[in-house]
């Protein structure tokens, strides 16, 4: 099975921490914090990027597949 990524149902907002999070099999909460911090030391550049992620990755497909 391969990983792919996507936003999770495990959110907060949108979901996209989360997704990354379990795509690189990274806590969620240190992702969370993480982009926080990057988003406050880089004058909130992270808020459109968050915004473009939302709209770009595709939320999880839950239908269980055979």
């Amino acid at each position: 099975m391969t990983k792919k990524l996507q936003r999770s149902d495990d959110r907060v907002l949108g979901g996209v921490c989360a997704g990354f999070a379990e795509y690189m099999d990274f806590d969620p909460v240190a992702v969370r914090l993480g982009y926080a911090a990057l988003t406050l030391f880089t004058a909130f550049a992270g808020i459109p990027f968050y915004i473009v992620a939302w709209i770009i990755i595709p939320p999880k497909n839950n239908l269980v597949q055979p």
